[in-house]
C-alpha cells in the first residue's frame, strides 16, 4: 500500500508554503501547525511530514516547539527534518517527540557523520533527504547546491543500511501545477533501488481531486508520497486528501 503522507513547512511557527523554495514567495496557511495536524488526524492519516525551514537556513532546528506541541497533543507520527547537523540537534528532535529524523545537508558534507548516526540509531529512525535541483541534491535549505545527484548520495549510504529516502523536486514545489506522474515518476524511478528501500516523494501533488487517480500508477518502488496540496484548508484540499488515502488502500491491495 502507498502511504499518503501530509506534508508541512513551518517558519516562525507557522505552516506556510514556498514557491521554488524561495523563502520570499512564503504564504502562510496556518499560523497554529496544532490545527493543521488534528485535521489530518481526523481523517485516519497516521504521519506527518514537518521540515522545520527556518531551522534549514539557521543549521539547527528552530522551531521544536511546534514539533513537540504536535507530538504531544495528537497521536501522529511525526518525521521532522531542518537544520539537523549535530548530535545534539539529532537527540533534541526525538527527545520533541519525532519518530523519525529527515536528515540532507549533513549527509552530503559530512557522510561520515551521518553513516554513524545509522549505525547508533538505526534505519527505521532516519530518513535521507535527498532534495533535487536540476539534477544535483540542493542543501543549506535549498539555498546551495552540491555537486552530487541523488542516485550517488543513496548510493554511498545504502552499504552502511539506509532503508528509507525522501526526494523532492524542488523546481515544481509550490507551484500548484497538479500532478505529473509522468514526468516525476520518470526522474524517482531511476534512482537507485537496494531491496527493501523505502522511497517517498514529497509531492507538490494533486491540485484537483481526479489527479488523486495519478497515485495509481506510481513505481512500486514508490512507498508513499508527502503531499503538499493537502496542506490547503479549503473544500478541494480535504477532498483531495480523502480520495488519497482511498486509494492510496486500494493501490497493491
Amino acid at each position: 500500500m502507498i502511504e499518503i503522507i501530509p506534508a508541512t513547512d513551518i517558519i516562525g511557527g507557522q505552516c506556510v508554503r514556498l514557491t521554488q523554495g524561495d523563502y520570499a514567495s512564503r504564504k502562510t496557511y496556518y499560523r497554529d501547525p496544532l490545527e493543521a495536524a488534528l485535521r489530518f488526524e481526523e481523517t485516519g492519516i497516521r504521519r506527518l511530514h514537518m521540515v522545520d525551514l527556518d531551522g534549514a537556513k539557521a543549521s539547527e532546528p528552530r522551531n521544536l516547539a511546534v514539533l513537540e506541541r504536535v507530538a504531544t497533543k495528537t497521536t501522529l507520527e511525526v518525521q521532522y527534518g531542518g537544520g539537523i547537523k549535530s548530535r545534539g540537534a539529532l537527540r533534541s528532535v526525538f527527545d520533541a517527540g519525532a519518530s523519525r529524523a529527515i536528515c540532507g545537508s549533513i549527509a552530503v558534507r559530512e557522510p561520515e557523520s551521518f553513516a554513524e548516526w545509522l549505525a547508533k540509531f538505526g534505519d527505521g529512525k532516519l530518513i535521507l533527504g535527498a532534495d533535487i535541483r536540476d539534477g544535483a541534491v540542493a542543501v543549506q535549505g535549498w539555498t546551495e547546491q552540491s555537486e552530487m545527484t541523488a542516485q550517488e548520495l543513496i548510493a554511498r549510504f545504502a552499504p552502511q543500511g539506509l532503508a528509507q529516502v525522501i526526494c523532492t523536486d524542488i523546481a515544481r514545489d509550490g507551484m500548484l501545477c497538479g500532478a505529473s506522474a509522468e514526468s516525476r515518476t520518470a526522474r524517482i524511478s531511476t534512482l537507485v533501488e537496494p531491496d527493501g528501500m523505502q522511497i517517498t516523494i514529497r509531492s507538490e501533488g494533486a491540485k484537483r481531486p481526479p489527479e488523486v487517480l495519478t497515485f495509481l500508477i506510481m513505481p512500486r518502488s514508490i512507498s508513499s508520497v508527502a503531499l503538499k496540496s493537502a496542506i490547503t484548508p479549503s473544500f478541494s484540499g480535504r477532498i483531495v486528501l480523502m480520495l488519497g488515502l482511498v486509494f492510496s488502500c486500494i493501490w497493491r491491495a
